[in-house]
Order: C-alpha cells, then structure tokens, then sequence
C-alpha cells in the first residue's frame, strides 16, 4: 500500500464522515429551512464522492473499508434525554453554530485530502485520480465556503442575545 492508496482510504472516510455529519445537521435543525435544505444536498455530494472514491481505490486494488460506525452509547442517549426532559437544552443557535463548526473542520479537512491526491495523481500522470479531485475538491471548497458564511452571519445574533 502505497500512500496514495492512504489518501484514498482516510479521504473515502472522510466523506463518508461529512456526509453522515451534513445528515445528521440537517435533522436536527429542520426547521432551519436553509440549513435543511442545503445540508441535504450537501450530504449527496459527500456521498457521491464516496462512491467515486470507493471506485478508484477498486480500480487499484485496494478497495477502501467501511469506517467505523460509532453509534451513540446508551448512556449518552440517556444523558442527553434527562437534559431535555429536565430543560437543560442549550439554546439552539449556539447548537447550530457548534454544528456549523464542526461540518467546517470536517470539510476542511476532506480539502486538504483532496489537494494530496491532486498532487500525487500530477506527480503520478494519473489522469483519472487528477479528474476525480478535481470535480470533487470545488464542491468540497463550496461546503466549507457555505459552512464559513453561516457561521459569518449566525454569529453576531447568537453570540450577543443574552
């Protein structure tokens, strides 16, 4: 396994991850019609990308591996229940901006993954990896460019309303 195949791997899990993430969020906050709306489609992106991603690590003989699953334990559902049962839920702005970060360092970091393997395919003459990351690197950059301009224009309201 070369690093190539590395990037592959870890950027398949990322999307996968972001995906899952962008799901998640638009759940969540679905009577943020935009946020809903938007992560929605967002989360279709990440999903195709995984899906390409998937295919050209096939294609190399290296198939990428399902991440893991890490479903929420018993007691974190059970501490998060007695909180709402007992209204100790944070007010929602400030969980859509934590969200909204956390979506951001995800894509970010799928970015960063995709400059790599558009790098190594250059270095390599790979003209299909180099296609791949660059359809897929300016979607990433307009989910981080989206998650960036919430958290620009949701800050100043949530952070200063006491």
């Amino acid at each position: 396994m070369n690093g190539t195949t590395l990037v592959l791997r870890a950027l398949h899990h990322g999307e996968r991850r972001l995906a899952r993430q962008l799901t998640a969020v638009a759940e969540h906050h679905r009577a943020e019609h935009e946020v809903h709306h938007v992560a929605t489609d967002l989360a279709r992106w990440s999903r195709e990308h995984a899906n390409r991603l998937a295919e050209a690590g096939r294609v190399r003989g290296h198939p990428a591996e399902a991440p893991e699953e890490h479903p929420p334990s018993p007691l974190t559902a059970l501490r998060e229940g007695a909180a709402h049962a007992l209204g100790d839920r944070p007010d929602p702005g400030l969980l859509l901006l934590w969200d909204l970060r956390k979506l951001h360092l995800s894509a970010s970091g799928n970015s960063l993954y995709w400059e790599m393997l558009a790098q190594a395919a250059q270095a390599a003459h790979d003209g299909e990896l180099l296609q791949l990351a660059s359809r897929c690197h300016p979607q990433t950059l307009r989910q981080m460019k989206w998650t960036n301009t919430m958290v620009k224009v949701l800050s100043p309201q949530v952070l200063t309303t006491p």
